[in-house]
């Protein structure tokens, strides 16, 4: 009998919150559920891709699991040590297994420093046992493994084109050699050509190493590209999770069915019956009901009451979704008071 690999990321029920500052003095402040009831698993060596549209909580879920965001309510445990209000000390040990790529890579590289200093840095303070010469080298080691060839580590982040930068970014996170990699939107800013060139290399540096990867991207054809597996996010909630093949192959949940309608190239019939139209839920208030009811063409009273339960499926999909069945069978036939189930 073999025996199941226990996850390098187990995230349970995870909540972020952010606390506004009221208008008026003696108005109570506002809380905004930013990322609320997130679960899923990452395996070693897996990429998972998380989508969404804008505001759906990708980054913040992200920046929570690298302690720059703190977790309001939940779990998330690392290799089966918990993340969740763990202090500055404790994250230093963990920086060298988990690291960050950020989207703007302009922004996340020191000017003032050269392309070979900047990828040394992290081993300064999470490699103190390597002696300068050997902190050096690894950077220019990890510099050219991304494709930066020694004539240009020597060079500022100014001097380098936008693909290149992403290079370095990706260098400076890779150094110190983690075990899991969250890439934010990490290829979005760049030339069609440039990005498959970064996501060919994140996929080669995964096979070489057994990185496993958290790869959010508001592109589709990207996700599907470069993930084992891809959670769809909405307003801070999982709506669906599935294997990549069985998520563009055959989506579940209904906002999984207008993201995919919305790729340049689908039908256009089926595109405008799947047309997100509706007001944005409130995160301002407690969940009462599917934060997806506002939008959603097969909503009824029950989803405005009730929290839909995750249904997991043969195929190892799981939906959040009062009607996974209903969902499933939507076509462009069925007439709209139909779709709404009225």
């Amino acid at each position: 009998m073999s025996v199941r690999p226990e996850p390098l990321l187990a995230v349970r029920q995870l909540k972020v919150q952010h606390r506004l500052r009221p208008m008026r003095p003696w108005a109570p402040a506002v809380v905004l559920r930013a990322v609320d009831e997130i679960n899923f698993n990452l395996m070693p060596g897996e990429t998972l891709g998380l989508v969404g549209e804008s505001g759906s909580g990708k980054s913040t879920l992200a920046r929570a699991l690298v302690g720059l965001n703190p977790i309001a309510a939940g779990s998330a445990r690392f290799q089966g040590r918990e993340l969740a209000g763990l202090d500055a000390n404790a994250w230093r040990t963990l920086r060298r297994d988990i690291q960050m790529v950020f989207q703007d890579p302009q922004t996340s590289l020191d000017p003032r420093m050269r392309i070979v200093e900047i990828v040394a840095e992290p081993l300064d303070y999470l490699a103190p046992e390597l002696g300068r010469d050997a902190r050096r080298h690894r950077a220019a080691e990890t510099l050219e493994r991304v494709g930066i060839d020694a004539p240009l580590h020597a060079r500022y982040p100014h001097e380098l084109s936008g693909g290149q930068c992403q290079r370095v970014g990706i260098a400076r996170a890779l150094v110190v050699r983690p075990r899991l990699l969250i890439c934010d939107e990490a290829v979005s800013a760049l030339d069609v050509s440039v990005q498959a060139q970064v996501i060919d290399l994140l996929m080669a540096l995964q096979r070489d190493s057994g990185l496993s990867m958290l790869f959010i991207t508001h592109d589709l054809a990207v996700a599907r590209q470069i993930s084992d597996r891809v959670m769809v996010m909405y307003f801070g909630r999982v709506m669906e999770q599935a294997r990549a093949d069985v998520l563009f192959e055959q989506p579940r949940h209904p906002y999984t069915k207008a993201l995919l309608a919305s790729v340049p190239g689908t039908d256009h019939a089926l595109r405008r019956q799947l047309l997100l139209a509706g007001e944005s839920p409130d995160l301002s208030v407690p969940a009462s009901g599917c934060a997806f009811v506002t939008r959603c063409p097969m909503a009824d009273e029950q989803c405005t009451r009730r929290i839909p339960p995750v249904q997991r499926l043969d195929d190892g999909a799981a939906v959040a979704c009062h009607y996974v069945a209903g969902a499933q069978n939507w076509s462009v036939s069925r007439s709209a008071p139909e779709q709404r189930g009225l």
